[in-house]
């Protein structure tokens, strides 16, 4: 192997993301958590794998055909690290399907929510069943016939599906003969059974494999095996090559559904003869073969984790609370013309995001809106309100990324409706991601134009912003309204890099930024000044701030570091990293904010971003460092940064070899959950904001009056 003996300066980044799935894990092992939130976390776990596997496997694996050697930073080489990857994810699988088959299958069994058998049901159940496969089943689904292996036909990934092995043909040959059948996504997962008491569902697969001879009249069905494969999707644009990225983009997506296997599951009770077939058939090792015990794809229990009912096997609801700052049913434009407004998602609603946008393309003073669309909802009001903005003959510019990943399709068709709608649609900068989260709308008002301008740490989706945490900052003041402009022109235009009166911006500033106030904090602290660092970022793994940090470490600066997911720094090791403290929160809603503070010899800095510390956001993405000058919005975000380092329930701290430990209350200390504190603060806040409204009273008018 090629790792060294010696402690590393780095920690590896696909074994650190492991460690992150690892703590989701642990909150569906759990007892002491609810079933159906237990069942969440699984099913986050294997959506987790789904995207590691077609993003980090698969490049590793592309690495390692091209005979790529070289060790990373963390001293791994492709080869090595792919075989202690597969060691890893395989325990990891096997201690999920323990905890589904052996307790959360069993608890909700027992609270009412039972999976149910086609071997154990009752005549009439299974009567009913049959209608469901002859009426709504076999109409949509069609057997392929593999005659020859390698002749394969076109197979998406993640997808159910059965492979069916026929007896041989008599007298003819006697090799088996095989097709597959693929359940389409769109038939659902789950059929809901007739019964009243409780909620009782059947696998969709399971109905199919029961009638599969249906499929297949005059043949004799030896074995169905569900299997699903999981193709490499770690592939981008040579934009250097491509004259019209909305079709480049469109290429990619085919490309996607033609790469190669990087992942079989495969039921546990496959024959050897069906699993050499499939083998064979999708050329993939042993190492990446998956046998599970259970149904495959527990991603997709999402559904059934959020279905109505059972309140009691989930935790109380935290609904959104309307932030005092904004009132409903008031103009979004003179809140913030009052003062700025620093919004804490999703314990404060994404809602004032949203009525920024309509009222804007509602409001006959404003002139303009300027807006980056990273990832967006289904139905997304955001987009309507863009396009219903355009047809009412207002200048409107989006900056719809068709590089996103996953999102590249739902991202091309709202680029093409919004252009057909008037809109000016602008797809990024070429060779660089936009992941900006600005939007900007330009007003006339009787002072003269004015620009308000949201900045956030997430992306315009309010589907999403119920379920991450985030921060949002709402302003009109000129400096950050000039800057807004000057970001878009940038962009959209042929213009060079400008210098902004408080933003930064990737890649052009945004490093040198950061080190420059990790630097500053470093010298202050050689001078025997207090100096402090508090950051909250989704994953670090940045060599050059890591380096910077451990400089700083070494100068006695104090260092409090809130990594969500992967932290390519260790903490904790002597000569290197003592000041430095890593932790990483794992609760009902994923952490997903930016924000940073540099102490500043007493005189604090604070900044939203949306940029975490990797390479991709400093070097390849047009990103935003956005200052926070309001006293008020800083106390919040101090706030914020301060309370993760006291939760003693949802909290681990990084130990100085790579690995997490839960953190304990001290002795006699009370348990403390910061996700928590922020709801009950959120609603103490909006209960407040109700109390302090002065009474008013509206007469009834006689007119109105019916009698």
């Amino acid at each position: 192997m090629s790792k060294q003996s010696t402690p590393y300066v780095f920690n590896n980044r696909e074994l650190s993301w492991l460690n992150f799935n690892k703590r989701v894990l642990e909150e569906a092992l759990d007892a002491g958590n609810p079933l159906l939130e237990r069942l969440k976390f699984l099913a986050i776990v294997s959506s987790n794998l789904d995207e590691f596997f077609m993003v980090r496997v698969g490049g590793l694996q592309q690495l390692v055909l091209q005979g790529k050697v070289a060790a990373d930073n963390s001293g791994w080489a492709p080869a090595d690290l792919l075989r202690e990857l597969s060691v890893r994810a395989h325990a990891m699988v096997e201690r999920q399907y323990r905890c589904f088959m052996e307790e959360i299958k069993t608890g909700l069994h027992d609270a009412g929510i039972r999976r149910l058998h086609m071997n154990k049901l009752t005549p009439a159940l299974y009567e009913y069943l049959e209608g469901v496969f002859e009426h709504e089943l076999y109409p949509v689904i069609t057997p392929i016939a593999l005659r020859d292996p390698a002749d394969l036909p076109q197979l998406p990934g993640l997808n159910i599906m059965l492979l069916v092995r026929l007896k041989p043909d008599e007298g003819k040959s006697k090799k088996p003969r095989y097709a597959v059948v693929l359940i389409p996504k769109r038939l659902g997962r789950f059929i809901t059974a007739p019964i009243e008491e409780g909620h009782n569902y059947v696998l969709v697969e399971d109905v199919v494999g029961e009638f599969i001879n249906r499929l297949f009249p005059g043949e004799p069905v030896a074995e169905v095996v569900p299997f699903r494969i999981t193709r490499n999707a770690d592939m981008s644009v040579r934009e250097d090559l491509a004259g019209d990225l909305l079709s480049r983009m469109k290429d990619i997506l085919v490309a996607r559904k033609q790469s190669s296997c990087v992942r079989l599951e495969v039921s546990a009770s496959a024959s050897k003869t069906s699993l050499a077939m499939l083998s064979q058939m999708l050329s993939v090792n042993p190492e990446h073969i998956y046998p599970v015990p259970g149904p495959l794809d527990l991603a997709a229990y999402f559904g059934l984790a959020r279905m109505t009912g059972f309140d009691d096997l989930r935790e109380k609801p935290w609904p959104p609370q309307q932030p005092p700052a904004v009132p409903p049913n008031t103009s979004i434009f003179e809140a913030i013309a009052r003062k700025d407004i620093i919004l804490h998602h999703p314990y404060e609603s994404f809602d004032p995001v949203v009525r920024l946008v309509e009222q804007a393309a509602d409001d006959p003073n404003v002139l303009a809106i300027k807006q980056i669309l990273y990832r967006t909802s289904e139905n997304s009001p955001i987009i309507a309100a863009l396009a219903r903005a355009a047809n009412r003959d207002k200048h409107v510019t989006a900056i719809v990324e068709l590089k996103a990943r996953f999102d590249e399709a739902r991202n091309i068709g709202w680029a093409e409706a919004l252009e057909q709608s008037g809109v000016q649609v602008i797809y990024g900068i070429k060779g660089l991601k936009t992941h900006a989260k600005i939007c900007v709308v330009v007003r006339k008002e009787a002072g003269g134009i004015r620009r308000y301008v949201h900045f956030g740490t997430g992306n315009y989706n309010e589907i999403t912003a119920r379920l991450y945490t985030d921060t949002s900052y709402m302003t009109c003041h000129d400096d950050y309204g000039a800057d807004a402009t000057a970001f878009f022109n940038m962009i959209s235009g042929y213009s060079q890099p400008v210098s902004f009166r408080k933003l930064e911006a990737a890649p052009i500033g945004l490093r040198s930024r950061l080190l420059q106030l990790i630097e500053s904090e470093t010298l202050r602290s050689k001078e025997g000044q207090p100096a402090r660092i508090m950051a909250r970022v989704n994953a670090l793994v940045d060599p050059d701030i890591i380096q910077a940090l451990y400089r700083a470490s070494q100068a006695g600066v104090n260092i409090q570091l809130n990594v969500r997911g992967i932290c390519g720094l260790r903490p904790g090791v002597p000569g290197q990293s003592e000041n430095i403290e890593v932790i990483s929160i794992v609760d009902r809603f994923l952490e997903h904010s930016r924000i940073l503070y540099f102490h500043q010899g007493g005189e604090p800095l604070l900044f939203i971003s949306s940029a975490d510390w990797m390479p991709r956001n400093l070097d390849r993405r047009v990103e935003l460092l956005i200052p926070i000058d309001d006293d008020e919005a800083r106390q919040r975000l101090i706030q914020t940064l301060e309370t993760a380092f006291r939760d003693n329930v949802k909290a681990r701290r990084q130990k100085n070899d790579g690995t997490y430990e839960r953190v304990k209350p001290a002795r006699g200390a009370k348990l403390f959950r910061s996700q928590e504190l922020f709801y009950q603060q959120a609603c103490a806040a909006t209960q407040q904001a109700r109390t302090n409204q002065p009474l008013t009273f509206q007469p009834e008018r006689p007119s109105l009056i019916k009698p």
